[in-house]
């Protein structure tokens, strides 16, 4: 497996960033990873607008992400941000309906999807992105973490459509799989500690 390194997504990493969504067209028909943000994508907003967004959020600390590096090159991330950060989710209805009767509040912290390009895939990345989004969570103080990967056991699943990552990924980082969200999506959950108490909490 290639030794990647992980830098977060900042003002200094923006162009890197910005260099790896524009080779794939804008990613997913030109989201730039807005579709979790308060804004959305779709309707009359345009890849250009969602790019504009985007930056203005990262260069104002409203944007978090783990970014993959091989060598010089960023070739993929991992999204996570405070749940006020990350407001929509897919299969929303079904997260809400599965909580009534549970715990209210949601996790303090979502990972909401991943990107990888791709001459990339199958290559770790994912796995790499997921570890750098944990150190910083970490690093930003912890807390609890709630995700929505993909089961993929027994099935066949394109790379470029597992945007959420996979089931067997998040387990292998200590998530705990809670409830199901939609046929094949689950919620999973983990407690990650801050830098006070050292290692993340469940490991």
């Amino acid at each position: 497996m290639t030794d990647y390194g992980v830098r977060p997504l900042g003002e200094d990493t923006w162009p890197d960033f910005a260099r790896l969504v524009e080779r794939h067209n804008g990613v997913w028909g030109g989201c730039w990873c807005m579709a979790f943000h308060e804004e959305g994508v779709g309707g009359s907003r345009t890849s250009s607008l969602n790019r504009e967004d985007k930056e203005a959020r990262v260069r104002s600390g409203r944007a978090h992400a783990a970014l993959v590096y091989d060598g010089p090159e960023c070739v993929g991330w991992c999204q996570f941000g405070p749940v006020d950060e990350l407001p929509r989710i897919k299969h929303r209805r079904a997260y809400l309906a599965g909580r009534e009767g549970g715990p209210r509040d949601p996790a303090d912290w979502r990972i909401t999807c991943f990107f990888v390009a791709r001459d990339h895939r199958r290559r770790g990345v994912a796995a790499a992105a997921l570890d750098g989004a944990l150190h910083e969570i970490a690093r930003l103080g912890g807390g609890s973490v709630e995700s929505y990967p993909e089961d993929t056991a027994d099935r066949s699943v394109s790379a470029s459509f597992l945007h959420n990552g996979t089931l067997a990924l998040f387990e292998g980082r200590g998530f705990t799989p809670v409830r199901r969200l939609g046929k094949h999506h689950w919620v999973v959950t983990r407690a990650v500690a801050g830098p006070a108490t050292g290692e993340a909490a469940g490991a």
